[in-house]
């Protein structure tokens, strides 16, 4: 006889108190802005726990129609995947209940309405479990079914009670999908109206350059990634011509440089790349570009697609159908995320098709034979309109008289050269010997006058030289004298010894000669070591006591210049070579001298004649000037307020009469005739 145990009134307060704190919670769930899956995963297991089920599984139909497990607690514990008859029952259960649109109890081992399993082709339950079935739905469509696994042993009231409670929390979870739809159409509006902005503003021009910087830029906003970057294809290399938010980069760099080459890689091989972190399923000359780039970008999700041509519309049934090859790549990056979502891969996708379509036919366009000509003619078609016709008419008619005057109208035909104004008689004196400068006697400025001392040098080597030689002639000279007073003096020398003194003494008479000449060349080097004046003049190097004083200089070099002013002056004029053919024309063309116009630096308003009094042969380096051609200008130099040797002029060689236009442009014309005609012609 079992006694029947009283309810704790405790216990049962603790339990509705538990029940409504799992209710709140599920309400304040249905209200948060989350994702399905994850609403899933957090409502099923407060439903299992506040109907102290075993376990549950929420199904919901995918876009094919078909039902899909979404989230499951304990669903192994049914054994379905044990029998596939059981599967195929158990489906047909979910599917009912999806297209009645009611929560049903279905008992263990029955259909609906207590069914036998005998047939396989009912929907039933073939689990151990009493099966508590709620509808998920919205104002649209049937979403799916909530299932819940429950003992069997409980009352009829009890499972209704069950069933009650799982349609309310069903009910709940509506709001929440309902919630989450209204969301879904709210973005996919705004996607829609992203997508049309995005659209129109890739084929609003059709300049590669610039479609590949709208794409860069309106696709980043679109994909919502952290950048977006267009490489174009240019023969078998692709080259990026535009990065997100950048409006000018550096094409040379090592990053844009690697970036390329990976873009190449994946053109090349035809098929998408998407990177999240693990390079071994790629092709490997894919695989070794990626991972140079990501060593140097530091890109933790990385997504290249081909841009690929659009395929002909109308394709012959006789010839089999060729893919165009890809135009360029489309490189999507994650800097910080490394994930690549399927919400990110869709708008990656719709971005890569639009944007295929547009640079296509920007390059196509642009790629068309003499473009510029053809787009350059079909603006200037309102030119030769009625209303503008006479105004057309007056602009050729001016324009074509301006040509005539330009190639009829005979003009002063000048060539300019810089050079500077220098005394005809001037000399530089040179070095005669090495030597350091040890006294100065004139300075800047100053008369001189032919064969005076201007400077004397010192030379340690060539006093040490005459020292020797004065040494060994002074000791040869003893020698040869004792030598000389052996043969005289001494009488009784033997045959042999007086022949040996005999040779000795012409030895040192030889040798005495050769130090004799010597000693003459020394001192007539030592002469040189006295620099004089070669001319009359005055000397007109500047600073020479701080040139020249205590410095050591070598033989042949310059230490100052002597100048004659009172002398006859001219200009020494370096005109560059590429100009020179125009003067020796002119010397030929005229039988006097070409006059000269000039000017000085330090009078740049008075304009002063003179005559091309020689030209040099030969062309010379001269600096930054390159090879330039000496000219000497004769002038008449009383008509100069002083003279200055050195002074810096600008002069107009004279060489005939030319039309205007070639006055004006012969510069040019020289340029187009020796780097273009002459290189193709």
């Amino acid at each position: 006889m079992s006694i029947e145990q009283p309810y704790d009134p405790v216990l049962v307060e603790q339990t509705k108190q538990q029940l409504r704190a799992l209710v709140a919670e599920i309400a304040q769930l249905a209200k948060s802005e989350i994702s399905p899956e994850e609403f899933y995963s957090q409502f099923l297991p407060r439903v299992v726990s506040a109907l102290a089920a075993i376990g549950g599984a929420i199904w919901t139909l995918n876009p094919q129609g078909q039902l899909a497990l979404q989230y499951q607690i304990n669903l192994q514990e049914t054994r379905l995947r044990e029998s596939e008859t059981a599967q195929a029952q158990h489906a047909r259960l979910l599917y009912k209940v999806l297209s009645d649109e009611e929560a049903l109890i279905v008992p263990p081992h029955s259909g609906p309405g207590g069914e036998s399993l005998s047939d396989e082709q009912v929907p039933a339950n073939p689990t151990d479990f009493l099966l508590l079935l709620g509808v998920l739905k919205t104002d649209l469509e049937t979403v799916g079914v909530v299932e819940v696994l429950q003992r069997a042993d409980v009352s009829v009231s009890t499972q209704k009670g069950y069933l009650r409670f799982l349609s309310q929390m069903c009910e709940l979870a509506c709001e929440f999908l309902k919630g989450h739809q209204l969301r879904h159409f709210s973005h996919r509006q705004t996607l829609w109206s992203q997508l049309e902005d995005f659209t129109r503003a890739v084929h609003a021009s059709l300049d590669p350059r610039k479609t590949a910087y709208t794409i860069a830029n309106e696709g980043r906003r679109l994909i919502e990634c952290d950048r977006v970057s267009v490489a174009i294809r240019y023969g078998k290399h692709c080259r990026v011509e535009a990065i997100s938010g950048q409006d000018l980069f550096d094409k040379r760099s090592n990053t844009v440089r690697l970036l390329g080459r990976l873009a190449t890689a994946v053109v090349n091989g035809g098929e998408a790349v998407w990177y999240s972190g693990d390079p071994r399923h790629l092709a490997p000359q894919v695989e070794e570009a990626l991972q140079e780039y990501v060593d140097e970008a530091h890109t933790k999700a990385l997504a290249v697609l081909p841009l690929g041509r659009p395929a002909p519309a109308e394709a012959e049934e006789e010839k089999p159908e060729e893919v165009p090859p890809p135009v360029g790549a489309l490189i999507v990056e994650q800097i910080e995320d490394s994930r690549l979502t399927p919400q990110l891969k869709e708008r990656s996708e719709v971005v890569c098709r639009h944007s295929s379509l547009a640079l296509a036919n920007a390059m196509e366009y642009h790629g068309l034979f003499l473009m510029p000509l053809w787009r350059a003619l079909g603006k200037t078609r309102w030119v030769v309109q009625a209303r503008t016709l006479p105004k057309t008419l007056s602009i050729a008619g001016g324009v074509l008289v301006l040509l005539l005057i330009l190639c009829l109208w005979p003009a002063r035909f000048t060539v300019e050269a810089k050079g500077t104004l220098e005394p005809v008689q001037r000399q530089d004196v040179f070095a005669g010997i090495d030597g350091v400068v040890e006294e100065l006697f004139v300075a800047h400025g100053q008369e001189v006058k032919k064969d005076q001392l201007l400077a004397r040098l010192r030379n340690t080597d060539l006093e040490v030289a005459l020292t020797d030689i004065q040494g060994q002639r002074l000791a040869t000279g003893e020698r040869l004298f004792a030598v000389q007073r052996a043969l005289v003096e001494e009488r009784k020398l033997s045959v042999e010894e007086r022949s040996r003194l005999a040779g000795e003494q012409a030895e040192l008479k030889q040798r005495l000669q050769s130090l004799d000449a010597q000693w003459a060349l020394y001192k007539a080097k030592q002469l040189e070591l006295e620099v004089k004046s070669p001319i009359d003049g005055i000397v007109v190097t500047w600073d020479l006591r701080n040139r020249l004083i205590h410095r050591p200089v070598q033989r042949g070099q310059v230490l100052l210049r002597v100048a004659d002013p009172a002398g006859p002056w001219q200009l020494e004029l370096h005109l560059p070579e590429n100009r020179i053919g125009h003067v020796v024309k002119a010397q030929e063309a005229f039988d006097k001298p070409l006059p000269v116009s000039y000017i000085l630096a330090t009078e740049p308003g008075v304009t002063r004649e003179g005559t091309v009094a020689e030209v040099y042969r030969s062309a010379e380096v001269r600096g930054d000037e390159g090879n330039t051609v000496l000219i000497k200008v004769a002038i008449n130099k009383d008509e100069l307020p002083f003279l200055r040797p050195g002074a810096t002029v600008t002069a107009r060689i004279y060489c005939g009469r030319r039309p205007l236009g070639y006055v004006l442009l012969h510069d040019l014309i020289a340029f187009i005739q020796a780097r273009i005609l002459f290189r193709y012609f």
